[in-house]
């Protein structure tokens, strides 16, 4: 289960910035990877609200790690996941890392708010101090079995206590053995374009629609030298867009309304793997296909 972690460390090498749309099942998982994106995110809001929860920290890591097993089983393109605080101190980040690891998971994102965490693009957020946050880092990166997994460092520091902690942080983080530094939610685009500048290391930039960091296009992102972006929770709220849309329909036509993209049922099954299965079936109800023995 190591070649995507090796595939993405080979990515992340290569100079070119990877662009990661966030997914939260294997449905969404599976489009992003049909749209010819090199990378998918696996974001913690998204899975949080599959199992009726919001974004406060109330999933468990059992829980995301099972879930992202599940994706990495449909993808053939590498899979960030976040991992929230890594769920508790640096034994549990040790665990949390093996967990995901062994999911086939290529890269992980581990933040430095106190738990129970909040969305970074919420208000009302608390940090743990720097002495407490890097021996996870540490204990992530030892944790690793193979050293191409990739450990993204989060700080949420920038709306707490300043940007300019913020960079600290993930300077320091790089320094106890992250991959990728990741500042939450700059607040402007002079501090946008800081981050890559003053950060020694990849960094990473998330885009919310309509949070805290300004609109940023994946070319200026590029341009300013941002090693990933992600797009976390795109997918989630453009599907309650379109569920909102198709159930007011029905209840306004007072019949089956046209479904987004006009997708029949073949169609919908074949975007979720049909085409793989069929032929499976046919081979084995042939007895003159089967393999000897």
């Amino acid at each position: 289960m190591t070649a995507q972690a090796d595939n993405f460390a080979s990515m992340l090498n290569s100079g070119e910035m990877i662009v990661a749309p966030g997914a939260y099942d294997c449905i969404t998982a599976r489009m992003v990877e049909q749209a010819s994106y090199s990378a998918c995110y696996m974001t913690g809001a998204g899975v949080a609200a599959t199992l009726g929860y919001p974004d406060y920290g109330l999933v468990t890591m059992s829980e995301m790690a099972d879930n992202a097993g599940r994706m990495t089983n449909v993808l053939n393109i590498p899979l960030i996941a976040d991992a929230d605080t890594g769920y508790g101190n640096e034994l549990n980040v040790v665990r949390t890392v093996r967990e995901y690891e062994k999911r086939g998971v290529a890269a992980i994102q581990i933040e430095d708010q106190s738990f129970p965490k909040r969305c970074g693009h919420l208000d009302n957020k608390e940090v743990v101090p720097l002495d407490e946050f890097l021996p996870k880092i540490r204990a992530a990166k030892a944790a690793k079995s193979n050293p191409n997994f990739t450990i993204i460092a989060r700080t949420d520091a920038r709306a707490m206590i300043g940007f300019d902690e913020a960079v600290r942080r993930a300077n320091a983080a790089l320094g106890a053995g992250a991959d990728v530094a990741f500042i939450e939610a700059p607040q402007t685009l002079k501090e946008v374009h800081a981050v890559p500048k003053l950060v020694k290391g990849p960094c990473l930039l998330n885009i919310v629609w309509k949070g805290k960091t300004p609109e940023v296009s994946i070319s200026d992102a590029r341009a300013m030298g941002f090693r990933i972006m992600i797009f976390p929770g795109m997918l989630f709220k453009a599907v309650i867009g379109a569920c909102d849309n198709v159930l007011a329909d029905l209840k306004s036509q007072g019949k089956h309304p046209v479904p987004p993209g006009d997708m029949n049922i073949k169609a919908g099954f074949a975007r979720v793997g049909a085409n793989e299965w069929d032929p499976l079936r046919e081979r084995f109800r042939d007895p003159s296909l089967q393999l000897a023995g």
